[in-house]
């Protein structure tokens, strides 16, 4: 239960107890569960709408200015030798992942980290497949097309090799992770 709340929350300082929320709910609950061999997917159910509603709180909180999202610790994502195009991909999905709405990232997240099928998430989340399917499309999409505005805001490797010999001081451009911003 704690790698499903991590995964749909991510690094959060939230998690301990996010997941023993979940398990009071649980045990408060426990004497509804009719069949027991169900267990463990009753209880990711209750993770999985706990985490979405601490994601909708979350939101709804930061548009009040009450909630800032924790920046992301990119030296511990990122593996030894990540190169530079890899990098700046995989900040664009964690960004766009981390400010999508909740109804789309937890669908999304249990698609394709959990890999659950579409029966499983609507079950965990309560929605028809017929919801489940277009949250996870528009999902996608959003992801598709941050993808695509960040590969055409990076600079092409020749005009790169252009600047670089153009460099009055001749001082080596270092590529670092923060070169594009900071996330």
């Amino acid at each position: 239960m704690n790698g499903l709340a991590y995964r749909l929350l991510g690094g959060d300082a939230d998690l301990d107890d996010l997941v023993q929320e979940s398990f009071a709910q649980a045990l408060t609950c426990l004497d509804r569960l009719q069949n027991t061999e169900t267990f463990a997917t009753w209880l990711s159910t209750i993770v999985v709408r706990t985490c979405n509603k601490l994601l909708r709180r979350r939101r709804l909180m930061a548009r009040f200015g009450l909630w800032k999202q924790p920046e992301i610790d990119w030296e511990q994502v990122q593996s030894h030798g990540t190169s530079i195009d890899d990098l700046v991909q995989l900040r664009a999905i964690y960004r766009l992942v981390r400010d999508m709405p909740a109804d789309l990232r937890v669908p999304l997240v249990l698609r394709h980290v959990e890999d659950k099928s579409l029966q499983e998430i609507a079950d965990l989340t309560g929605a028809s497949i017929a919801t489940v399917k277009r949250r996870i499309t528009k999902a996608q999409q959003r992801l598709e097309v941050a993808l695509k505005e960040e590969r055409d805001a990076l600079p092409t490797r020749s005009s790169v090799r252009a600047s670089e010999d153009t460099d009055d001081h001749h001082t080596p451009r270092v590529a670092s992770a923060g070169r594009h911003g900071d996330g």
